[in-house]
């Protein structure tokens, strides 16, 4: 049924004089790949090649993310993407590789380079016309410590009982809507000043739709710049909604795989079940986790997040050390207590 409506929705927007168009994500790699990150959606002419061909390299990472997209709310779900899509990929003008839109239209794939560690920017184009340019973070190879963040209720706060906070702050509102945890963009800064070099990646179960809202969101609240892992959003073939939970556990792996030698501080907060997922990925790979930190919600806030998922003090499966608090500035003072800042 999916696959007919898309079918019927395609051809009425080529009717329209529609063109593909890519918006970028951020991505991220070492200095031999990079996992390039974007999505293919049937665009207005203009906005398909929004932010095409600008090499300014004196703008931030996040730039062009949120510069080729300014749809939000509802709208951001109601666009058509372009499945199984070839893109061709481009660094320094000479192509490096083709690589295609899945079912979902989201590009992520892993492109063989050679960079230097620090912001590079690779250009995605379809077919002969201008193409976009895509941030990617090259990891330094000497980084042994990273962070990992939930978004929501960690560092984004919502204040809508949790099955309406997807439908509201998807469909309704912008990134001006939300606010940020207190303290939260400043205990990150000072992260990223301690380790120089340290990935930062925002793991999410929001979908890919949402991305470029979040990318203004992060850089309004001045948290450092970083990918996005999100989810598709719709029906899988054997489901009517994706788990977050098995999204959560396999990009955490996947980190894991890529970055061997690095120990990631795990943010998140006891709204949900991050501290459980963290919990049993500290188990799996010992090595890879510095710590765990957990935001604790106020009794409102637990409340309107669907309750606690586990009381405080409960026995955990890994001995990494974590550290509580209901801001970043008690995080903060708690990630001091163990050295890691």
């Amino acid at each position: 049924m999916d696959d007919w409506v898309h079918r019927r929705r395609e051809k009425r927007a080529l009717s329209r004089g529609k063109l593909p168009g890519i918006i970028p994500y951020i991505g991220y790699g070492s200095p031999t790949w990079v996992r390039v990150l974007g999505r293919v959606l049937y665009l207005r002419p203009e906005t398909a090649v929004a932010g095409a061909g600008d090499t300014d390299t004196g703008r931030g990472p996040r730039e062009n993310v949120r510069q080729v997209s300014r749809v939000r709310g509802w709208r951001s779900f109601t666009s058509l993407h372009v499945p199984f899509h070839p893109v061709s990929v481009l660094i320094d003008g000479e192509r490096v590789t083709e690589i295609v839109s899945d079912r979902g239209g989201v590009l992520d794939s892993i492109v063989q380079v050679t960079l230097d560690p620090g912001w590079h920017t690779v250009t995605l184009q379809t077919g002969s016309g201008p193409g976009v340019d895509a941030p990617v973070f090259v990891a330094d190879p000497a980084a042994r410590f990273g962070i990992v963040s939930d978004v929501d209720d960690t560092i984004l706060n919502t204040a809508l009982p949790k099955p309406l906070v997807a439908a509201w702050n998807s469909f309704v509102a912008d990134e001006h809507a939300r606010t940020s945890t207190p303290g939260m963009p400043v205990l990150y800064d000072h992260l990223v000043t301690a380790h120089p070099g340290a990935p930062v990646i925002y793991l999410s179960t929001g979908a890919w739709n949402v991305a470029p809202v979040l990318t203004r969101f992060l850089e309004r609240n001045l948290y450092p710049a970083g990918p996005l892992l999100l989810t598709d959003w719709g029906p899988t073939p054997d489901r009517w909604f994706r788990s977050g939970k098995e999204h959560k556990l396999r990009e955490l792996d996947r980190l894991a795989r890529e970055f061997p030698e690095v120990r990631w501080l795990l943010i998140g907060d006891d709204g949900q079940h991050d501290e459980q997922l963290y919990d049993d990925f500290a188990s799996r790979h010992p090595g890879n986790v510095a710590a765990i930190a957990i935001r604790q919600l106020s009794p409102g806030q637990a409340v309107l997040a669907g309750g606690r998922a586990a009381p405080r003090g409960q026995a955990h499966t890994s001995d990494v050390p974590r550290v509580y608090g209901s801001d970043g500035a008690i995080l903060q003072e708690a990630l001091m207590r163990l050295d890691i800042l």
